[in-house]
């Protein structure tokens, strides 16, 4: 294959990942393993992390951390397997001022990695149904409600703003009560839930 096609090829694989590609997708496009690293020495493709890389000239996007760690979190497939989640979707999602110093992801309960945690990263376990997250940024985020359940489930997030969150998602469309209805919740996350939605109504009126 022609450098050139390797090149348009890498590119449609990258531009939908901010620029970022693995070291699969690099072979798949079709770039020799023997060649990555004269194109990191060349400064075509910076060395991002083990096994993943970033077009040098693409536009630098305003969270590659996001894309970086949801590469980092694939398969042997080289399918992402984490889910960004609790702190993290709730500021992704606009619905509460905090912003937490890690990035909080779900991975599935049997999720393993030869290699230590990396620091920017908190990692939850979880088997989550393809319902429980969306499509956000260009990786995946639990939705809306899923998020506050987990951070109720969690017991570590300030009532105060679980309720803000709630509120404003109810308000922006992000959560809607027949999603709330219609959820598979633990009985104590639901009734906070209700709750919740209830002060929410009441302060309307």
């Amino acid at each position: 294959m022609r450098e050139t096609e390797s090149s348009r090829n890498l590119y449609e694989i990258a531009e939908p990942q901010y620029g970022f590609f693995t070291t699969k997708q690099a072979k798949e496009a079709g770039y020799d393993e023997s060649k990555h690293a004269y194109h990191v020495r060349a400064g075509n493709w910076i060395r991002e992390h083990r096994g993943i890389y970033r077009l040098r000239n693409f536009p630098s996007p305003e969270r590659p951390d996001l894309m970086l760690w949801f590469l980092w979190s694939r398969d042997r497939n080289d399918v992402p397997q984490g889910v960004y989640s609790h702190d993290t979707a709730l500021a992704l999602y606009d619905l509460s001022d905090v912003n937490p110093a890690k990035l909080h992801m779900t991975v599935p309960r049997g999720f393993r990695r030869n290699s230590a945690i990396p620091k920017a990263l908190v990692l939850h376990k979880a088997d989550l149904v393809p319902t429980d997250s969306q499509d956000l940024l260009g990786v995946r985020a639990t939705t809306a409600l899923q998020t506050v359940a987990d951070l109720i489930a969690a017991g570590k997030t300030d009532e105060s703003i679980l309720k803000q969150a709630i509120t404003e998602g109810l308000a922006r469309g992000l959560i809607t009560r027949r999603q709330i209805e219609r959820a598979k919740l633990p009985p104590d996350v639901r009734a906070q839930i209700d709750a919740f939605v209830g002060e929410s109504a009441n302060a309307k009126r």
